[in-house]
């Protein structure tokens, strides 16, 4: 895909960096990432892949834009309120970057849907708040070998991790979590959240989903812990669990 003198020029700062220069953003030019979710983390994700110049983002939510959400939620504004979250994320993505596509889906994905658009993708970006949701979405991205990019977010705690079932010792979100367990996730609703952390955790997100999209290494089974209050960083190996039923 060839840049014309607009791209060039847009991209410019990308270009300028040896390890993706223009062969690499035309591969982010021909990428195709989904995006779950367009709430607090999937709204710093849907706009930086925008302005990166992913050309195909599709980016699915049921939900509608509430005036609650506006705390965190950058991708929506007042005049989002009570519109569909995809729709809202679509316009002010296409308002940023004009030359990329987005496909809005304002519905929930499960089953052949969720599978099939998984594997219509090379990237999948899980922004969802909900343990049913992120397994699921971990079942289709290992069954069609396609990366995903965890992301999470709640009271001051933040947790990232890539998951890339085309390398033989990645291990899988089951591995981490598995399905049997404890389950602590909760909505906003219930337990709060600080505003600038779903920020944070999204743009992690969308650099390692733009790594990927480009060929750089990413660091797949590595958890990363952010700590909102103590401003630290943690890094855990998450090992292979030879008997996950998922990727096992």
């Amino acid at each position: 895909m060839e840049l014309d003198d607009n791209a060039l020029l847009r991209y410019s700062r990308h270009i300028l960096l040896p390890q993706i220069d223009v062969p690499g953003q035309r591969r982010l030019s021909a990428g195709r990432a989904l995006v779950i979710g367009a709430g607090g983390l999937g709204s710093p994700v849907v706009l930086y892949l925008a302005s990166a110049g992913v050309g195909h983002i599709t980016i699915a939510d049921d939900d509608h834009v509430e005036l609650s959400n506006l705390q965190r939620q950058v991708a929506h504004d007042m005049a989002s309120v009570g519109q569909p979250k995809a729709e809202s994320a679509r316009a002010h993505m296409l308002a940023l970057n004009p030359d990329i596509e987005v496909v809005a889906l304002c519905r929930r994905l499960d089953g052949d849907d969720l599978r099939r658009l998984v594997a219509n993708h090379d990237v999948v970006l899980d922004c969802s708040d909900n343990f049913a949701t992120r397994h699921a979405v971990n079942r289709a991205a290992v069954a069609a070998r396609v990366p995903l990019v965890s992301g999470a977010a709640v009271r001051f705690d933040g947790q990232l991790a890539v998951f890339d079932s085309r390398q033989a010792e990645s291990p899988c979100y089951h591995c981490l979590f598995p399905e049997a367990g404890p389950a602590t996730d909760g909505p906003c609703a219930t337990f709060g959240v600080l505003a600038p952390l779903v920020g944070v955790m999204g743009s992690l997100q969308a650099a390692e989903a733009i790594k990927l999209l480009v060929g750089l290494p990413v660091p797949w089974g590595q958890l990363t812990l952010y700590d909102a209050l103590a401003g630290s960083f943690r890094q855990l190996k998450v090992p292979r669990d030879p008997g996950c039923p998922v990727c096992g």
